[in-house]
């Protein structure tokens, strides 16, 4: 019978009828739209280049499709990470996020909600000292005026947002009665940082869970996937494990 299924040498497994119902079935599974958040490049003063590399290998990995975007405006301060001591150079954010993007990114007054299903910001330090002032002034923080809207939108129109490592604290701020995670109780109380954090999280309003560095945390109501990545002193194949189900929550529910 194989020979019946040829036409003038073409296969018709692979035209007409056939081809047509592929076409379909992709355009069905359109791949998720996602932007991605930088704050800068290095743990300490940008974002953790091992986070922002494992958000964008998973979200290659599920089929998204990602757009990066940073605020273009100066950094807090930029540290020389071999002494971890500040130094006098002057860094802006959006410059040094596009090493992480191989120069592929773009001003954050330029990201369209409309225009994407999902926001996923990763962590470091640059997220509490170039996104928002958390690291000086912690629960009194304020945002940054564009990624503050930028979040304030995606909340607004029901879709989600993932945030690990630091980065929680934005919601925190932002969405009052929240829950979010920075870790797991009894591996956070070692670490002043996080058990810092997630005390502050309790003063405005919002709920820590307490998860496994593996883990995530999703808030069905906000739409609010997290996971605490390096808050927590863990192996880096299970960060990036986190990570990849960070992400995951946040295509399902994109």
């Amino acid at each position: 019978m194989l020979p019946l299924l040829r036409l003038s040498g073409r296969s018709l497994l692979t035209s007409g009828p056939v081809r047509a119902v592929r076409r379909t079935r992709c355009s069905a599974r359109a791949a998720k739209r996602v932007a991605v958040v930088l704050a800068g490049c290095g743990v300490y003063d940008g974002s953790e280049i091992h986070e922002a590399s494992a958000v964008l290998v998973h979200l290659s990995r599920g089929g998204a499709s990602v757009n990066m975007f940073a605020p273009n405006v100066e950094q807090m301060h930029v540290v020389d990470h071999l002494k971890g001591e500040p130094s006098e150079e002057k860094r802006n954010v959006l410059v040094e996020s596009a090493r992480l993007a191989r120069g592929n990114i773009q001003d954050l007054s330029k990201l369209s909600v409309e225009t994407h299903d999902a926001l996923i910001v990763p962590g470091g330090f640059g997220a509490a000292k170039n996104l928002c002032t958390w690291a000086v002034e912690g629960k009194d923080c304020s945002v940054n005026g564009e990624l503050k809207a930028v979040l304030q939108a995606f909340h607004g129109d029901g879709k989600p947002i993932g945030l690990c490592c630091i980065a929680p604290v934005l919601a925190a701020k932002l969405f009052p009665g929240c829950e979010v995670t920075v870790g797991h109780e009894s591996v956070i109380k070692g670490y002043p940082d996080a058990a810092d954090t997630a005390a502050a999280f309790q003063q405005l309003g919002c709920e820590h869970v307490s998860t496994s560095v593996d883990q995530v945390h999703v808030d069905q109501k906000n739409k609010l996937v997290t996971t605490s990545a390096f808050m927590c002193n863990a192996p880096i194949h299970r960060v990036f494990d986190g990570i990849g189900a960070m992400v995951r929550g946040v295509l399902k529910l994109a």
